[in-house]
């Protein structure tokens, strides 16, 4: 296998920029009759909004075109939480990029930069990850994640309970590395006297933490593939074929039941491990945005009317 086959991408986020309401008319004759703000305005109370971003290797380009489509309709996000390439993905846009220069970045990084191969007889994985989280914590200036610029939840696996696990403070580079640590292909990482994996052996697409996060509307963001239109060229898309088929009744069940807005790039002909389609993945998830708007846009205005 080579490198390219196990990068992870990196992606990143814009602060959409609040606007004031309407104050009160000058100059307007005493007879006058004021003027009311009309009755969805009046009633419209402030909304939650989260981004949940879902595990899907090199198809987490995507995420990025759906942060910029989101940003290009003034859709403002309050928090993220991010399951492996969706913490990648999630964590960079916390800090405060916005879509292009996270578009920038993807485009441009250096594959070599984040790949580390572990030595043969004494690991548990192809990769050690170590140069991924120092790539992140680079990027993002060593913030922890408790210093993100919007509220950011990075979500593991607890190797020995198998129990999941919502990092919401420290080392951002080491949680989206375990996050990201897909078994045998990544060794588990250690943390606090515990090994976690890959987040998406128990939340595929983590619109279920985003409400824990105090999200009143999620936007969850689907990369993974159907299992009936799986790509399977090599070992690594067995491996991500198998997660797919096992995070089925998982990740129906939590979009179900979580997410109000499910958007779903098409990615059919790309494989988890293809990063050379970058830019076509980034494209797919804009387009995926248009699709849905309508109805995205339908839904927030229907659930800040609820108040």
């Amino acid at each position: 296998m080579s490198r390219r086959h196990f990068s992870l991408a990196a992606a990143s986020a814009l602060l959409a920029a609040c606007t004031t309401t309407g104050g009160k008319l000058d100059g307007a004759p005493i007879t006058a009759t004021p003027t009311a703000p009309p009755a969805d305005k009046a009633q419209q109370k402030p909304v939650r909004v989260a981004l949940a971003l879902g595990g899907g290797a090199a198809r987490g380009f995507a995420h990025i075109g759906v942060i910029k489509a989101l940003e290009a309709r003034n859709i403002q996000i309050d928090l993220v939480a991010g399951t492996s390439a969706g913490s990648v993905v999630g964590a960079l846009y916390a800090s405060g990029m916005n879509g292009f220069a996270l578009n920038k970045l993807a485009l441009s990084m250096d594959e070599a930069s984040i790949s580390d191969w572990a030595m043969p007889f004494r690991t548990r994985g192809f990769l050690q990850g170590v140069a991924l989280q120092k790539y992140l914590n680079t990027t993002l200036n060593n913030r922890p994640i408790e210093k993100m610029a919007r509220p950011l939840g990075v979500v593991a696996t607890d190797l020995q309970t198998g129990q999941p696990i919502l990092f919401q403070r420290g080392d951002t580079g080491i949680a989206v590395r375990a996050s990201c640590s897909v078994p045998s292909i990544f060794e588990p990482v250690k943390i606090g006297g515990h090994e976690y994996v890959d987040g998406g052996l128990v939340s595929p697409v983590p619109a279920s933490f985003a409400r824990k996060m105090g999200a009143d509307f999620v936007i969850a963001v689907d990369i993974s593939q159907r299992p009936e239109t799986g790509v399977i060229s090599s070992s690594f898309d067995v491996l991500m074929q198998t997660f797919t088929i096992m995070g089925q009744s998982i990740k129906a069940y939590e979009l179900d039941k979580y997410a109000d807005v499910v958007i779903r790039p098409n990615l059919a002909a790309m494989s988890g491990s293809d990063f050379s389609q970058r830019n076509a993945a980034i494209l797919a998830g804009e387009e995926a945005v248009a699709k849905m708007m309508p109805e995205l846009q339908r839904k927030l205005a229907a659930r800040r009317m609820a108040g």
